[in-house]
């Protein structure tokens, strides 16, 4: 189905089942252990041996030798692959080389595994293998990297005259702005399960039980690594503890555990100690940001300028920490410049929100340090530099774009001071805390990407929906479910959906916020044609049918929907293919952050109290389901502003804090009562489902919100992210 205009009304529009807050359908599976994750596939092949990864001890040079005699030796030891007996492997969807050679790119590199009977005699034998190294210097600091100017090098984007614009502006706001290198730090680890097989013709066969976000990425990345074809490769991922980006791309356990089953004849399962989570695969990139806004003493905007520098792998990418200050207010003149310093730390890649979340962090603070020099309060600084054309096109208008009334409903429910303005900084007292309230604006590409489903309606009625879509705990068995069951007029327990498997039709996937809106529009283009054949079957025009409790109806007659498929299942396939509506029309998802903290005037602790997001992002498919998305956003957001560092020794190269132990993460003692509100829109340029993405809305500019609440509460701003005690305890207010 070719979608390339907006989308009239539909089926989804009755919303007796989509839009509704159901329980999510996995929930059972999940509470009572019954879910399989990809290490617990005890059942999928008999025979598993354990393997353990071993990790390089150095972050650049190369491995001289390796002695793996003792481990071979060792009991229960079936086999032990290194990487000198591979050439390096690398696909195009990561930066470091996976697996292979004995160049070392980063710290805990994959270079050996050792496959055994059990778990602990695989991590024993693995200690004993002995690697001499040549050790070469390496850059792992950011800091000493950065440009001091706007780089030459950088990806530049401009329009108007921001030197000009720049240079008259009667008010002016320019600071520099830093977030640290943070880890997804999901609950459940890179995990995988390989096991290989002869197929009919002869051929190699390898599946792959894996935790992995987008299933037909890695099938396409695992068999190019190995040298295969695609349909020698299968990869099944029906369950997921996490991802938020880090089991987007293929990493080392998929590879070393399909290697390693090849090489022993037997099934291989492998999963990621914690370490190598951190400094193996991939993380959020540490940025420095330069930000400089140029305003009328009304608060119009009249320049705007954002540089990035953040440090990847020699051919790595940016993190692009400038997406929302190309379209997020208007300004006749901006520029913006990405810039990469090239490192030798692990890589750095899509964490949740990638560039916008980091992004934001430093233009809403900006934003506030501006509305403060204006005397103006926040919101009404955002209000006025609002836009409804793409800043950078005026041509082009927003689908749809209501960040006015998510500001102002936000304002309004928070009980934000009359009159606008903020309290006085450091001047609030409760206690012995100082409190203080912030603000922020939200933002968030919406992103179009084809997606296709398979729908089998069986005899007796019941519907299958099949689609390698993945469930990374973000609510898409049951969404799928709500959007087949709308489609074909049945109660949500008459379908059943299966996931994760990449026999079934391709999917968008789950990533950037486009799993949901996309995957269900792929179920909607299969469920039209399934209805389709079935009003045909029974003798109805397709044109002219109704589906709803469990009948197809027309005009004044009805049959049941299991009528149909008396004869035999009826089986449909389709999927959602885009025109260029995307281009036609800016879209994006929008939404209000407000929080109040509490900063302790002794210790300068930080504390929220409460936290407010108002969400603009098309139509809510289940407001429980998406409610539990914002919620976990602004959860990681709090993190982000308070708290997550990956921690860098920039002698050695890599992440001191490599666990969960070092590495702070939010508890529930961390997190106050969370207020989410969608606003009731639905946008008919984005699908037929009218919908958009939510995921990572949340997180972007609530980390901004916390930080201008603490500097509300203490009168002390601090830059440089995450606002720990120690920046601000000496500038604290005086206690008497």
């Amino acid at each position: 189905m070719k979608f390339d205009n907006p989308a009239g009304k539909n089926p989804i529009d009755r919303m007796k089942v989509v839009g509704k807050a159901y329980n999510r359908i996995d929930g059972p599976l999940k509470t009572t252990g019954q879910a399989p994750y990809a290490y617990e596939r005890h059942d999928v092949a008999e025979g598993q041996l354990y393997g353990y990864i071993l990790g390089s001890a150095i972050a650049k040079g190369r491995i001289k030798s390796m002695d793996l005699t003792d481990a071979q030796n060792a009991p229960g030891v079936k086999g032990v692959v290194s990487t000198l007996d591979h050439d390096p492997m690398k696909s195009n969807f990561n930066t470091a080389s996976l697996f292979g050679g004995p160049q070392i790119q980063h710290y805990h590199q994959a270079i050996a595994m050792v496959m055994a009977e059990t778990f602990e005699q695989a991590r024993a034998a693995a200690a004993l293998i002995r690697v001499d190294y040549a050790r070469e210097d390496g850059r792992f600091d950011l800091e000493a990297l950065a440009p001091s100017a706007p780089p030459a090098d950088g990806k530049e984007v401009s329009y108007g005259d921001f030197d000009a614009a720049w240079a008259s502006a009667p008010v002016k706001h320019e600071a520099r702005y830093t977030t640290p290198a943070e880890s997804h730090s999901m609950m459940e680890p890179h995990a995988t399960i390989a096991a290989w097989k002869k197929t009919d013709d002869g051929r190699d066969h390898v599946t792959i039980w894996t935790s992995n976000q987008m299933i037909q990425w890695n099938k396409m990345a695992l068999a190019g690594v190995l040298g295969i074809e695609q349909d020698q490769v299968r990869v099944d991922s029906p369950f997921l503890g996490g991802g938020f980006g880090s089991k987007l791309f293929l990493r080392a356990d998929a590879v070393v555990a399909a290697l390693g089953a090849k090489q022993v004849g037997q099934p291989v399962k492998v999963m990621l100690q914690r370490p190598l989570i951190f400094n193996n695969t991939t993380h959020r990139a540490a940025t420095i940001q330069s930000i400089s806004l140029g305003a009328e003493k009304d608060g119009k905007l009249t320049a705007i300028r954002h540089i990035s520098t953040n440090g990847n792998l020699p051919g790595g990418d940016t993190e692009g920490s400038t997406a929302q200050t190309q379209f997020l207010y208007a300004s006749p003149n901006r520029y913006t410049n990405l810039h990469l310093a090239e490192m030798d730390l692990p890589e750095a890649n899509a964490m949740r929100a990638p560039g916008e979340a980091p992004g934001m962090m430093a233009l809403e603070m900006a934003m506030d340090e501006l509305a403060e020099t204006l005397d103006m309060c926040p919101v009404k600084l955002r209000v006025i530099n609002d836009t409804q054309v793409d800043p950078t096109k005026p041509s082009r208008p927003f689908s749809e774009r209501h960040l006015v009334e998510c500001l102002q409903q936000g304002a309004a429910k928070f009980g934000w001071p009359e009159g606008g303005k903020y309290p006085k900084p450091g001047g609030k007292r409760d206690g012995e805390w100082l409190t203080g309230i912030g603000m922020a604006a939200g933002f968030r590409d919406n992103l179009l990407m084809k997606s296709a489903a398979r729908v089998r309606l069986k005899p007796g009625g019941r519907l299958v929906v099949e689609t390698d879509m993945t469930d990374i705990g973000t609510g898409s068995y049951t969404i799928l479910a709500q959007t087949a069951a709308e489609m074909m007029g049945l109660p949500l327990e008459a379908v059943e959906v299966t996931l994760g498997d990449s026999d079934f039709p391709a999917s968008a996937g789950s990533g950037g916020q486009w799993g949901a809106n996309n995957s269900t529009a792929g179920v909607y283009a299969a469920c039209v044609k399934l209805r389709e054949m079935a009003a045909d079957k029974v003798g109805f025009n397709a044109a002219d049918v109704d589906f709803d409790e469990g009948e197809i109806r027309s005009g004044g007659n009805a049959v049941a929907l299991s009528d149909a498929a008396a004869d035999g299942e009826l089986v449909a396939e389709d999927g959602i293919e885009y025109g260029d509506i995307g281009e036609r029309y800016k879209q994006s998802t929008f939404a209000g952050h407000f929080v109040e903290v509490a900063v302790n005037a002794y210790t300068g602790e930080s504390r929220i109290k409460r936290m407010l997001a108002v969400c603009s992002a098309g139509r809510i498919l289940n407001p429980k389901s998406a409610r539990s998305q914002v919620i976990g956003a602004m959860t990681m957001g709090a993190g982000a502003a308070l708290m997550e560092d990956m921690a860098v020794d920039t002698r050695f190269g890599f992440f001191v804090n490599h666990d969960l132990a070092g590495y702070e993460v939010p508890v529930h003692l961390d997190i106050p009562h969370q207020e989410v509100v969608f606003l009731d829109e639905v946008d008919e340029k984005s699908s037929p489902m009218k919908a958009k993405g939510v995921g990572e809305l949340g997180l972007c500019g609530v980390g901004a919100a916390i930080a201008n609440a603490i500097y509300n509460a203490t009168g002390v701003r601090v830059r440089d992210y995450p606002i720990t005690l120690d920046k601000h305890l000496e500038k604290l207010p005086a206690i008497a």
